[in-house]
């Protein structure tokens, strides 16, 4: 469906795309993933010549974009385009929105494009907002809303533009819902994201920029649990695991609580999962460990979310003597413990001969429910 050739996009100060190379297959589903600045958006701009490259081969469906000769008005009406910013007409309703294009560029009746465009509001249920102006919806109806004005237009392609980013999380769910919907309807489909399980849920092929290009091309298990490279190994390994540290006794407890909630909600863990992962935390951390440590001492607390299940792991640092919790004399928290992990291991790193740095000594580490 889509060859890009050498791909190379310049700016005065920046090249975000130095030699991109792909072949996309019609219904093939691609999420896009990878750091800030490294082309994401900049690529599926370049696709329906929304920028200009600088050099090299874009070809959809047999049309060559970047040949001085091609209609790209007629190969764009082959692809949509939604945008973090949903960029309906304000000045519209609902419904208006959806005709418009339809009757423009498609030469259709205003009875026809009403009807079309009603039936897509059915499908993603917004039948009831097909009067209403945009600014009376929320922004999860209004991307759903810039979901159903790129369907009007009957596309075989879909690029998505960090189609969640302006969300909250409570909105992302459905927006998400209607993208997997399509999903399974056979579209060809390339969606920039910067959340990782969903991109794993929603894909067929997930590309990783970085360096200027495609990096690494795989599938969702190959890019999320086994990753051939060393900076997709990096950034998988980042953003499923949060950091964080307690250096006294008198730490902010409830905005640790609101932390690993927070934590857990990115990605999506399941309300069982959070309550044991901050059970977890509240029985090894405060009733278990922090008892026997100085008045000042060094904690570290790194959480690891598994991508492809609904599960944490949590590794504890601290420092002062050798002493495993898991001899604790408090029942009740090891009884707790026991019920919401799978797995607790302890490491003494003096009797290992590894406490060079001094800061940590201690580590457990336990894999939670």
């Amino acid at each position: 469906m889509i060859t890009i050739k050498h791909l190379k996009k310049e700016y005065p100060n920046v090249t975000p795309l130095k030699d991109v190379n792909a072949h996309i297959n019609k219904g093939d589903v691609i999420s896009i993933i990878g750091p800030s600045g490294t082309g994401k958006s900049t690529l599926i701009r370049c696709i329906n010549m929304l920028e200009e490259p600088t050099s090299g081969e874009i070809i959809v469906d047999g049309e060559n974009l970047t040949d001085g000769g091609c209609d790209i008005n007629k190969v764009r009406q082959k692809m949509g385009m939604v945008f973090q910013s949903f960029n309906l007409f304000n000045h519209m309703t609902v419904i208006e929105n959806l005709m418009a294009a339809q009757m423009d560029l498609r030469g259709k009746s205003k009875q026809e494009a009403y009807d079309r465009g009603m039936e897509l509001l059915r499908a993603i249920g917004l039948s009831e907002k097909a009067l209403n102006y945009p600014r009376q919806l929320s922004g999860g109806q209004k991307q759903r809303a810039a979901i159903a004005r790129t369907l009007a237009m009957d596309p075989e392609i879909i690029l998505f533009d960090e189609p969640t980013s302006a969300l909250d999380p409570a909105m992302t769910g459905e927006v998400e819902s209607v993208i997997k919907g399509l999903a399974k309807k056979g579209l060809t489909m390339l969606i920039v994201t910067h959340d990782m399980r969903f991109a794993r849920e929603v894909s067929n092929r997930v590309f990783y920029m970085d360096q200027g290009g495609i990096y690494e091309d795989g599938t969702p298990k190959q890019i999320f649990e086994k990753p051939e490279k060393e900076l997709t190994r990096k950034f998988i390994s980042r953003n499923f695991s949060h950091e964080v540290e307690i250096h006294s006794h008198d730490f902010d407890f409830l905005g640790m609580v609101t932390e690993l909630e927070k934590f857990g909600q990115s990605h999506y863990l399941s309300r069982r999962t959070l309550n044991h992962m901050q059970s977890a935390f509240e029985e090894m951390c405060i009733q278990s460990i922090m008892p026997h440590l100085e008045d000042e001492f060094n904690m570290k607390i790194i959480l690891s979310c598994l991508a492809a299940k609904d599960q944490v792991e949590m590794e504890i640092s601290y420092s002062g003597k050798s002493f495993n919790p898991m001899d604790s004399e408090d029942e009740l928290a090891m009884a707790i413990l026991k019920s919401v992990t799978e797995k607790i291991e302890y490491r003494d790193l003096i009797k290992e001969g590894k406490s060079e740095d001094e800061s940590y000594t201690n580590i457990i580490h336990l894999t939670i429910k």
